[in-house]
């Protein structure tokens, strides 16, 4: 294995955590599954603007986007340890990200999501999980495609 952390595109994992970002502020958008989300959770939906401080902002956004970042880091050294080995297709830069986003992102946070419903709707919680995951498995998957594309 010849790998070295120079071997990675920095742009292009820059460029998939900004789409992996943007694709959770639309997915988690008031016309898309914020309402049925918060339902899920047990919660009302919102009608007015919450008030928050400037560093819970900091925090929520800035917490979201570095955590995309991390993942997209993560998958970009994966990818690239398979290129050390061969050539990466953008088909297989996308099922690396759909396998380790199903099998380690979304299979190891069902329990904690299973458990963390207050009322113990198991139901509830797997919709809710549904949602969170699906999300996470796009992201993943599309930084995949642009990992490997990306040379």
């Amino acid at each position: 294995m010849n790998f070295s952390i120079s071997s990675l595109n920095f742009l292009a994992v820059f460029v998939a955590s900004l789409l992996s970002f943007a694709i959770g502020a639309a997915w988690f958008g008031p016309k898309t599954f914020y309402p049925v989300w918060m339902r899920a959770l047990g919660r009302e939906v919102p009608t007015e603007r919450i008030q928050i401080t400037g560093a819970q902002t900091l925090l929520m956004f800035g917490g979201t986007y570095l955590a995309s970042l991390i993942q997209v880091l993560t998958l970009a050294i994966v990818i690239a340890i398979a290129r050390s080995a061969g050539p990466v297709s953008v088909a297989t830069g996308a099922l690396f990200g759909f396998i380790f986003s199903v099998g380690l992102g979304a299979f190891a946070s069902l329990s904690h999501r299973m458990f963390a419903q207050p009322n113990g709707d198991v139901y509830r919680s797997l919709k809710v999980w549904l949602i969170e995951v699906s999300q996470d498995v796009v992201c993943v998957t599309l930084a995949g495609v642009i990992l490997a594309a990306w040379v």
